[in-house]
């Protein structure tokens, strides 16, 4: 689809995970985005009309083919990360961005997580007109943060300036495009019976508490680590160790993180790990999800106990 839209100047502004593997109907499902997100919203921002299939072979539509098309019940976004709970997308609609002229990347280096969130706040609250930020902690390395460009050249030579100056004394080098698929090397490991990898959301401000949280869990059940974490609050953590370490860990994760409103979601844990709930707690909007899905699916046929609360 991206090769399609290029070919006339347009993308659709996503950077799901192995976009060369990826399916439309699959990214919508699991509402998968990266670090794109700052500049141009999740997927429920960008997908504007849909069609799906109900259990009873029903065709439900919704949404439009233009970005203010409010009529009718919003489907686009019921279906946006419900996992296929509530239907099948047959169709999709979605607001497209031009591609840019040029793009540049830089890396930061700073000395630790506090550093890291001062010039990640920073940047925020600057005239920057940046694209993307993802920052990268561990056990082994000292932080570094990723930022994304795009415009004329001009435009970037003088963002290039800008960053320098706000950086200080962060060193600052060009990255690689590549590094914007850092999230992928998440999931490169060799021996799934050690490694957890969770999805986590806190708020931007609290991000070097949040590592520090991390770094304390990892040290108390000897495990090693690593996290990307984007400039939205949304981050992945991967842990290596022994299944119940990495459990305790989770566990003392999630109980810190909600209860700063925060979340934490677990994408895979060995299968010598003992039970652990995926998703965690639902708060108060469960009882509104379980009504969505009896009148979309009121026999529960589409993927049973898949989604948070058992739905």
């Amino acid at each position: 689809m991206q090769e399609t839209l290029a070919q006339h100047g347009q993308r659709l502004a996503l950077d799901p995970l192995w976009p060369e593997k990826a399916t439309v109907g699959g990214v919508l499902s699991t509402n998968d985005s990266g670090a794109l997100r700052l500049r141009f919203g999740a997927l429920r921002d960008l997908i504007i009309g849909v069609t799906i299939a109900l259990p009873d072979g029903t065709l439900a539509s919704s949404g439009g083919k233009v970005v203010k098309n409010v009529a009718g019940y919003d489907l686009p976004k019921l279906v946006t990360g419900a996992l296929g709970t509530l239907g099948v997308i047959t169709r999709a609609v979605f607001r497209l961005h031009p591609l840019p002229l040029n793009s540049l990347s830089f890396r930061v280096s700073t000395a630790n997580a506090e550093q890291t969130q001062r010039f990640f706040l920073a940047v925020q609250d600057s005239k920057l007109a940046h694209t993307s930020v993802q920052s990268h902690f561990s056990n082994e390395n000292p932080p570094v943060s990723d930022i994304l460009f795009e415009g004329t050249e001009a435009g970037l030579a003088a963002q290039e300036t800008q960053l320098r100056n706000l950086a200080a004394p962060g060193s600052v080098s060009e990255a690689s495009a590549s590094t914007w698929t850092a999230r992928e090397k998440h999931w490169a490991f060799s021996d799934p019976a050690s490694t957890a990898i969770a999805k986590i959301s806190d708020l931007p401000t609290n991000m070097a508490r949040t590592m520090e949280l991390v770094a304390r869990a990892a040290s108390a059940h000897q495990l090693r680590w690593r996290a990307l974490m984007y400039a939205t609050g949304i981050g992945w953590l991967r842990l290596e160790g022994k299944p119940e370490a990495l459990r305790g860990a989770l566990q003392m994760l999630r109980d810190d993180l909600e209860g700063k409103d925060g979340s934490l979601v677990v994408l895979h844990r060995p299968d010598k790990m003992s039970a652990f709930d995926a998703w965690g707690t639902a708060g108060d909007a469960l009882p509104l999800m379980n009504a969505v899905k009896k009148q979309l699916d009121p026999k529960n046929t589409l993927n049973p106990g898949r989604f948070v609360g058992g739905i």
